[in-house]
């Protein structure tokens, strides 16, 4: 892919400042720290390393990336890793994507409660998925997914939400046996719908009981138990939106599917179109109305203050396996279920077994394509000094 030509780093540079100063109410030492690591990711001041070519002998110098996770030019690296370790643990069966997403009214009670209410998005729609899936009604398996949180839309406004991953079907109560879904959609939407809306709103409401939940600013008419009950009624009469496609292909897909889900930021650089003028232009796909593409342009100052937005919690997970693939469980399920799939009668995908991942692409000479090998790491003070040097050099006669 090319080199985009803007950069959220860019902006930053330009307006980062202004942008801190005018919203230092709000903003913590975590977004501090994001907005550093980004500004100088694969800049000398995060200091490098002096790589040489086996073959030729050429000598280059390389900064170091920032690795924050909220930066959009860390995760290809981090991404083609993790994709390596899942191809081990595909299943030859078709897989379902499903999105659960809460009403927009909770949108700032999340924004003020982030880790209370996306860890409650984490778990209601787990409990929600194994249940529905448990019901002889409906499938009557236990199952295994991967959950993902994205906070955002695509024009950077609060929109959290969750991509859940799910290979089609699931083990019998006896594990004997691969149960296949009746249902085109894998499991009835408006079910999922209403037991996810109990269930999140139930564990909203012990979190308050708790005294979990905070309610700054404007929020502080909700503080009261009255309040709060009212604020949620509404809710619970509404249909909650459950998004769910057909099963989009076997294992010879689902790592490039992945891809698109697992390892994202808010925004990439390639949606940006121009910066100038204290003014952002990005690109972004309007679902609202045939996923038309579409130009937004924003002040420098509100692209920050929408992409801080989606500043997660210090330590959060927002990737997490269930079911059959939870982390303590897999190890003994996964292989019972591809033996219980290789002896099975009905149709699935024609790839059994893994798929192998796209390997991490190494850094090669530019002059001979030989792979080029760290000699020596270096500091932001050894690089500058370096540069000085350089300089003095070129300068000479």
């Amino acid at each position: 892919m090319n080199q985009p030509p803007f950069e959220v780093a860019d902006i930053i540079r330009q307006s980062g400042n202004s942008f801190i100063a005018k919203h230092r109410s709000w903003l913590t030492w975590l977004h501090l720290r994001v907005l550093f690591a980004i500004e100088f990711c694969r800049t000398a001041t995060l200091g490098g390393h002096l790589d040489r070519c086996s073959r030729c002998g050429y000598e280059a110098i390389s900064y170091n990336s920032c690795r924050n996770r909220h930066c959009p030019k860390c995760l290809t690296n981090a991404r083609d890793q993790w994709l390596a370790e899942r191809s081990q643990e595909l299943l030859p069966v078709h897989y379902v994507h499903v999105v659960f997403t809460v009403p927009h009214e909770l949108s700032w009670l999340a924004l003020h409660n982030k880790k209370i209410v996306y860890d409650l998005l984490f778990r209601t729609s787990t409990a929600t998925l194994l249940e529905v899936a448990a019901d002889p009604t409906h499938l009557g398996a236990e199952i295994g997914f991967l959950s993902v949180l994205h906070t955002w839309g695509q024009n950077l406004q609060h929109h959290p939400h969750i991509h859940c991953v799910i290979p089609s079907g699931g083990l019998s109560p006896d594990r004997r046996r691969w149960i296949h879904p009746r249902y085109p959609f894998f499991l009835p939407v408006k079910v999922l719908s209403r037991v996810f809306r109990g269930k999140f709103i139930a564990a909203l409401k012990h979190a308050f009981r708790q005294g979990q939940l905070v309610f700054p600013g404007g929020l502080q008419a909700l503080a009261g138990e009255k309040a709060f009950r009212a604020f949620l009624r509404p809710l619970f009469r509404q249909d909650w939106v459950i998004y769910s496609k057909r099963p989009f292909g076997g294992p010879e897909h689902v790592l490039h599917y992945l891809a698109r889900y697992t390892h994202r930021v808010a925004i990439s650089n390639h949606r940006l179109l121009s910066v100038a003028d204290g003014k952002v232009s990005f690109r972004w796909k309007d679902y609202a109305h045939g996923s038309k593409q579409r130009k937004m342009t924003v002040t420098a100052e509100e692209f920050l203050r929408r992409f801080m937005l989606h500043v997660l919690p210090r330590g959060f997970v927002r990737i997490r396996f269930s079911g059959l693939l939870a982390n303590r469980r897999r190890k003994q399920l996964l292989p019972l279920c591809k033996q219980l799939l290789e002896g099975s009668s009905q149709p699935h995908s024609q790839t059994s077994g893994s798929v192998e991942a796209k390997p991490v692409e190494g850094w090669f000479c530019p002059h001979c394509g030989g792979s080029m090998m760290l000699i020596e790491k270096l500091t932001a003070q050894q690089i500058r000094r370096r540069s000085v040097e350089r300089k003095k050099l070129v300068g000479s006669p």
